[in-house]
């Protein structure tokens, strides 16, 4: 399939349709698809373009190189966290703010208002999984409406080592049973694709040479049906979700994590408790064995 455009190559995100698919690529490899703001802003710009598309029916939602996401981006050397970018909410900038409102306001609109808004977007979307979806990459599959993993697929969020209490997008009691959630956090431990799938969380396993082809397959057949009845029917289920408490769950595990961000800061000087990209790929390592050798995320 052809990219979009020459340039693409050079970007963090690439956009490209074919036979009413589009396809939405997470391109740092070198950092496995770390998440900094400038591919938050990418990946925004993609889907809302997606969605004004009549041609496309079915987003897939894909990363280049050897890993989906090794999440949020707190160490390499593209970090963006301090730039200001074009605002997508009614959330003021949060550069140059004191104390805590710095997080609050730009997690507010990169984290938890992008996720909400990609959730309900009226079109089916599909994240095809392979290698690493660790915290902030666990985010983005998340929000898709069907997950197709490979086999060699591992999902993880570690982020409690820094005494904060899960990822912004806090799904994890709506895609795991709340017992096993909680087992999810508290240890930190790698879900391989097989247990995910078991718990409901995984649509699809297959074995990593076939998962371009089952997840196009997939989206194919998706493709074939009329786009107002795809839509309707999303909204329906996530209504229910919604019933169920899963928004204002979120609301409040969000608090949550910026209270614990600003005791991070208050008894360490930092708001991730000490933790540093190595320094998280390190315990990931001491616990599982090889990992990523860049896994400058969370």
């Amino acid at each position: 399939m052809a990219v979009d455009s020459a340039a693409a190559a050079e970007e963090v995100v690439q956009y490209m349709v074919e036979d009413g698919i589009a396809t939405v690529t997470m391109h740092r490899p070198e950092y496995h698809n770390a998440q900094n703001s400038q591919m938050t802003y990418a990946l925004d710009a993609a889907f809302r373009r997606a969605a004004a598309d009549d041609e496309v029916k079915v987003i897939v939602l894909r990363g280049a190189g050897k890993h989906f996401s090794a999440g949020h981006d707190i160490g390499t050397p593209g970090r963006d966290i301090n730039q200001s970018f074009e605002r997508t909410s009614l959330w003021y900038d949060h550069v140059n703010k004191p104390g805590g409102e710095f997080l609050y306001a730009r997690e507010q609109e990169v984290y938890l208002g992008m996720c909400r808004r990609w959730r309900e977007l009226p079109k089916p979307t599909i994240a095809m999984v392979h290698g690493a979806c660790v915290a902030g990459g666990l985010m983005l599959a998340w929000v898709c409406d069907l997950i197709v993993a490979s086999e060699d697929a591992f999902f993880s969020d570690p982020v409690v080592r820094m005494g904060i209490p899960g990822v912004e997008y806090f799904a994890h009691p709506y895609e795991l049973h709340p017992r096993i959630a909680k087992e999810f956090l508290f240890l930190g431990d790698r879900m391989n694709a097989q247990r995910a799938y078991q718990m409901g969380m995984v649509n699809r396993v297959v074995p990593r040479d076939f998962l371009e082809e089952e997840t196009y397959c997939v989206a194919r057949r998706i493709a074939q049906m009329p786009r107002l009845g795809l839509t309707l029917t999303k909204q329906a289920i996530n209504h229910v979700e919604d019933l169920q408490g899963k928004r204002s769950a979120m609301d409040a595990a969000f608090a949550w994590h910026h209270f614990a961000h600003a005791h991070n800061e208050l008894t360490s000087g930092d708001k991730l408790g000490g933790y540093d990209a190595r320094s998280m790929a390190a315990s990931q390592r001491e616990q599982h064995g090889a990992t990523p050798k860049k896994d400058d995320a969370a």
